[in-house]
């Protein structure tokens, strides 16, 4: 879309929040008469609407010096959008984020908003469409005057930040400008529009943005896995894929999938892609042509040679993955998740034509993000590993697949989730079990059923004061040589603010017992 198409346009932008301000002010600069609705009236939503409005008043003023259609062009009176010869400022509603604005021609939506919300019925009754922000960044790229960078783009139940960083390092050291985006780092909208010109993105796509985007076609993709998750949001778990599978969706080199989880392979067949595009699998095995994956600790790739049939190429030697480091002294190999995310990164990056030593010097140069299987001390021979963002039982199990033995600290809010698949896969490497948090009995009752050898400690609380007592629990279960794992395969929020908040007490209270110990 060209600017001069926004000029006027009456938008609504759903949700006050972490997308929503920047998409406001984004449109607003294009010349869009913008309002934002939002269901929360609280101070907060009270105070970012208030600054919000603030700024829309204080960048209204008309008058652009060179291109008309630009952003902060004035516009003829009369013209959609004047105040007199001024640009319309922003407006704010609180309270009511399910009635849609008068004259309403697009809604720009929060990624978490769900689809049967009134407003989005009231979209399409008024022939409005309905956009997230990865969306509308999808639309905008180009505009501000430089090309538009191919997206390698990544989505998956688990493990989408960390290939995306993984992915982002190896294209640096392939020498090419880029960013990782989207979920983390760089906002979209900043590197579609922001001064920088980059060679290539890549791009974290939860399935929430995947399901208000319907036109992103991207250069190549990855789905990692799928198991269920945000069930209450897509209604099931067909429409969780599909929402998923739309990353697909128009790929021109490459549709990257798990070969170890025949749902990813499924959504690769079920996608319209340009001719040409190619299914290439990923595998902790050795790989068949069309793949990459592992042979005698190297990772290597059958996809993007000459000759598939009977070529391979080396690209980096297992040990070469940063995230290795967070592991402590003397520790092992990574994680089995976390060499496949190598191999995913390593897909997307061979197909956008890097080479192999980039790829190896990529992943040499990762660090993985705080709070995902990251190493915090060892206290009388016990490794202590923070694991905190394993907040579904999907991502506990690659976790808890990483060790043995182990004493497993769990538990939080379940949201819907049962636990007797994840302990009946992990019984045999479990020193003991503590327990904590508001559905800490669901995964008792598991472990009760399948592991009942298993010590169990529950914690009869729910303040952030529990987790001392769970790493004291934990350290008089262990034994020198285990390591005790913070996994919870819950969410936080019945006890911590994220689950960032949870991960820092858990390793405050580490090393306030590496302390008495000393």
């Amino acid at each position: 879309m060209s600017i001069r198409d926004w000029r006027g346009r009456q938008v609504t932008v759903a949700g006050l929040g972490v997308s929503g301000i920047p998409a406001a002010r984004v449109l607003h600069g294009l010349g869009a008469v913008v309002t934002v609705v939002d269901d929360r009236a609280d101070e907060r939503a009270r105070a970012q609407a208030a600054e919000l409005e603030s700024w829309g008043a204080a960048h209204s003023a008309s008058g652009a010096p060179d291109d008309p259609g630009a952003p902060g062009a004035s516009r003829a009176p009369g013209d959609p959008g004047d105040r007199g010869g001024r640009r319309a400022g922003i407006t704010v509603r609180l309270g009511d984020g399910d009635t849609l604005p008068e004259g309403t021609e697009l809604v720009v939506t929060a990624p978490g908003w769900n689809p049967g919300k009134p407003l989005f019925a009231a979209a399409a009754e008024a022939g409005a469409e309905v956009w997230g922000d990865v969306e509308l960044a999808w639309r905008l790229r180009g505009t501000a005057g430089g090309r538009a960078a191919p997206w390698l783009a990544v989505t998956g139940t688990n493990g989408k930040t960390t290939t995306v960083r993984m992915l982002a390092s190896i294209l640096t050291a392939a020498g090419l400008k880029t960013a990782a985006v989207g979920n983390i780092g760089v906002s979209l909208l900043d590197a579609v529009l922001g001064g920088e010109e980059y060679d290539v993105l890549a791009v974290e796509l939860s399935s929430y943005q995947l399901h208000w985007a319907p036109s992103l076609r991207a250069h190549s993709a990855a789905v990692l896995n799928l198991a269920p998750d945000h069930l209450d949001w897509h209604g099931s778990m067909g429409a969780y894929a599909a929402d998923k599978g739309r990353v697909y969706e128009g790929n021109t080199v490459a549709c990257v999938y798990n070969a170890a989880d025949p749902a990813t392979e499924a959504l690769v067949r079920e996608a319209d892609v340009v001719e040409g595009c190619r299914a290439v699998g990923f595998t902790l095995g050795t790989p068949g042509p069309s793949q990459l994956g592992v042979v005698d600790g190297i990772l290597v790739d059958r996809a993007f040679v000459e000759n598939r049939q009977k070529q391979a190429q080396e690209l980096a030697e297992v040990s070469d993955i940063g995230a290795s480091s967070s592991r402590g002294p003397g520790a092992g190999p990574p994680a089995p998740h976390n060499i496949a995310n190598a191999l995913a990164a390593a897909a997307l990056a061979r197909a956008f034509g890097v080479p192999a030593a980039a790829v190896r010097d990529g992943l040499r140069a990762f660090r993985s993000d705080p709070h995902r299987i990251e190493y915090v001390d060892d206290v009388g021979g016990v490794a202590y590993v923070d694991d905190s963002k394993a907040t579904n039982t999907h991502a506990a199990e690659a976790s808890l697949a990483a060790y043995e033995p182990i004493v497993w600290i769990a538990g939080g809010l379940a949201k819907g989730a049962t636990f007797d698949e994840l302990v009946g896969k992990s019984a045999k490497r479990l020193r003991g079990a503590v327990l904590m948090g508001a559905d800490r009995a669901l995964i008792a009752e598991a472990l009760a059923r399948h592991a009942p050898e298993v010590p169990v400690v529950g914690l009869d609380r729910t303040d952030t004061g529990a987790m001392p007592a769970a790493v004291r629990e934990a350290a008089r279960l262990a034994r020198p040589g285990d390591t005790v794992l913070l996994a919870p395969a819950c969410a936080s929020m019945d006890m911590f603010a994220d689950y960032n908040k949870r991960g820092e007490a858990f390793a405050d209270a580490v090393r306030a017992l590496a302390a008495e110990r000393a």
